[in-house]
């Protein structure tokens, strides 16, 4: 082993590091935020086009306010305020 930096290789392509930021929970900055199944403006943030819903690590809110988001966009879905896919396919 030498002590020389890494090349460009081990960086990964185009020698660019990831670095992502520390994300705070909104629903835990925010003590007037709320998570209800009926706020569908508020809910669509956390689903992708697709009709996903997205990931902890792209949202950033911590374990318990993501089970409740996930609870609520299911409620909202059986509900049809949320589609279940993201466009219609005929």
């Amino acid at each position: 082993m030498s002590n020389q930096p890494p090349t460009n290789e081990a960086q990964g392509p185009g020698g660019r590091r990831f670095f992502t930021r520390p994300r705070e929970c909104t629903f835990c900055t925010d003590k007037n935020a709320v998570i209800d199944y009926k706020l569908v403006e508020v809910l669509r943030r956390f689903v992708t086009d697709e009709g996903k819903i997205r990931p902890r690590r792209q949202t950033g809110t911590c374990s318990r306010h993501q089970r409740e988001l996930a609870r609520a966009i299911k409620r909202a879905r059986h509900a049809a305020l949320l589609p279940y896919s993201g466009e219609v396919l005929r």
